[in-house]
């Protein structure tokens, strides 16, 4: 009878869980669905999707996401690869400070390596200014395709350095020995062997590089002008200058949806063709690096660090250059700070701090939940709360902010403009982080040890608190770290959703750029800047092996 009480508790849990889920996960997104295909009068109509396909000027647009969107994909593996290969199989000198600071590329705010890389090779920018003033060079434009291309690449190109590393790790080196007793050595045996081994990771690092950079709203807003992309089409369309069209916003959602899902089953797929297990009871035992190979390859590394690192340098940097808010001038001073606690600085720490924690705590409470549901109570109802929770994964932004606006904007409801739409926001999007960190770490604790318990005298309700729920600390705190760093430098559908009330350390520094205050944008960004550093470094502390860091 205790048993049966126990059983149907969790499934009352998993029920609660199941409609929940189905209420801000599957209801907005039939909300926008509804809301693209009825007209005001409420008959049916595919006259938005009609208006879309029928205009090169929106097609357009995604044929641009998808030619910049597949360039920065190839361009990060091509970089990525190689950092990592080099970090895995060598002793590189400063190996944790490369580490270190690749994850600082890709932790921070997108859009600010659009606005530091304006600062530096704009118009008037700093680099731009000398090659033309010292060298009569006039260098090439820095806007559309090739700044978008320059600003992602180097912001993403971390996440298959991180990727490859725990592939190369895993490779069995005896393979490698094999390899090059039958003569398949160097550059040869890392296409046939080294890479094709990794290739299950190549395809995650590259949707996971793909997934990110077509969803990118503040980048190619910034730093595109006439190259206009999706996510960009669908915000001007819902908050547009020329008016506002929620009908064709929604169209182009669902559009942006099956996409993404499209791109994310057809990686699944490919998955399937290099599905296999290594065990690597021997691992590589990194070789040290002499020679010329060996100083080619620290300068690579270091290069490739630096550039990538340098514009969030150069913000910090500014942000103590005097200025009157738009124009530098000569000089330090603390002016810009100064001129950011006018323009709502302590309102946006605080609403970013309160955010993210209420945020934080609700993730960590739902991804326990639903790890524990899925892993140890695996039933149709669990894995279809898994699957919910993982939508987010697959659809931009702005859709997201869309959708919960059409949800949740008016009565019964009524959120838009609180607190409330932005913590549920950032609870969606950020959500997988954690819940797939808290499901991968459960895996692979034993049930024996609960069960040992549960035999031992305690309850099903005391072995979860307080057994499983500490197994489980290492993959929590990783996933909430990450979903923290997320949540902090969330732009894209918070856009859609804030006001004065509710603005954010990133949403300010955004609205300071396109009002063309730089100087006092650059104090912004230097304490975003300052959050992701606090917060990466938390992160590996809690980190038992740094190279388990999952993006």
């Amino acid at each position: 009878m205790q048993n049966k009480k126990k059983f149907e508790l969790w499934t009352i849990v998993s029920i609660v869980f199941f409609l929940l889920f189905m209420l801000i996960l599957v209801y907005p997104m039939f909300g926008i669905l509804k809301e693209s295909l009825f007209d005001k009068e409420g008959a049916l109509t595919l006259g938005n999707f009609a208006k879309f396909f029928s205009k090169k000027y929106y097609t357009s647009t995604i044929i641009n996401s998808f030619k910049v969107t597949i360039a920065v994909t190839l361009v990060s593996l091509l970089i990525g690869i190689p950092l990592s290969y080099f970090y895995s199989f060598y002793r590189l000198r400063g190996a944790k400070l490369i580490f270190i600071v690749s994850i600082l590329c890709c932790m921070s705010a997108p859009f600010l390596g659009a606005l530091a890389w304006i600062m530096l090779l704009g118009r008037n920018g700093v680099v731009t200014k000398f090659f033309l003033n010292i060298f009569g060079i006039k260098l090439g434009s820095i806007y559309g395709f090739n700044g978008i291309l320059l600003v992602q690449a180097l912001k993403y190109f971390p996440l298959v350095f991180i990727y490859m590393n725990g592939a190369f790790r895993n490779i069995d080196n005896t393979l490698l020995e094999a390899s090059a007793n039958m003569g398949c050595t160097g550059i040869r045996r890392f296409f046939k062997i080294v890479l094709q081994l990794s290739m299950p990771t190549v395809l995650a690092a590259s949707l996971m590089v793909f997934m990110r950079a077509f969803a990118d709203f503040g980048t190619p807003m910034i730093i595109g002008e006439g190259y206009r992309t999706f996510p960009v089409e669908i915000y001007s369309q819902y908050l547009g200058e020329n008016g506002r069209d929620y009908g064709f916003a929604a169209a182009i959602s669902i559009i942006a949806i099956l996409i993404t899902a499209l791109v994310f089953f057809l990686q699944q797929w490919a998955t399937g063709k290099f599905k296999f297990s290594i065990n690597a009871l021997h691992p590589v035992e990194k070789k040290e690096a002499r020679g010329i190979r060996g100083f080619l390859m620290h300068l690579y590394a270091y290069v490739l660090i630096f550039v990538g690192f340098a514009p969030n340098l150069y913000i910090i940097y500014l942000s103590f250059v005097n200025s009157d808010g738009a124009v530098f001038k000569t000089g330090f001073s603390l002016n810009n700070y100064r001129l950011a606690a006018k323009k709502l600085l302590v309102r946006s720490i605080n609403n970013t701090l309160f955010l993210g924690v209420a945020s934080l705590l609700i993730i960590i409470v739902f991804a326990v939940i639903v790890a524990y549901l899925v892993v140890r109570r695996p039933s149709p109802v669990n894995h279809a709360i898994d699957t919910m929770a993982m939508l987010p994964y697959i659809m931009p932004g702005a859709v997201v902010g869309i959708a919960l606006v059409m949800a949740f904007g008016s009565k019964p409801f009524a959120l838009t403009g609180t607190m409330a739409i932005m913590i549920l926001n950032l609870v969606v999007r950020r959500m997988p982080y954690t819940i797939r960190s808290a499901t991968a770490c459960l895996m692979q604790i034993s049930p024996s040890i609960e069960e040992a318990s549960i035999s031992l005298g305690a309850s099903k309700a005391k072995t979860f608190s307080l057994i499983t729920v500490p197994m489980m600390s290492s993959g929590i705190i990783s996933g909430a770290i990450l979903s923290w760093v997320s949540i902090v430098t969330e732009l894209s559908g918070s856009i859609i959703l804030y006001n004065n009330k509710t603005i954010t350390l990133t949403m300010s520094t955004y609205v300071q750029i396109n009002r063309g205050n730089y100087g006092t944008a650059c104090a912004f960004a230097a304490i975003l800047t300052a959050f992701t550093i606090i917060s990466l470094l938390v992160y590996i502390k809690a980190s038992k092996n740094e190279d388990d860091i999952r993006l």
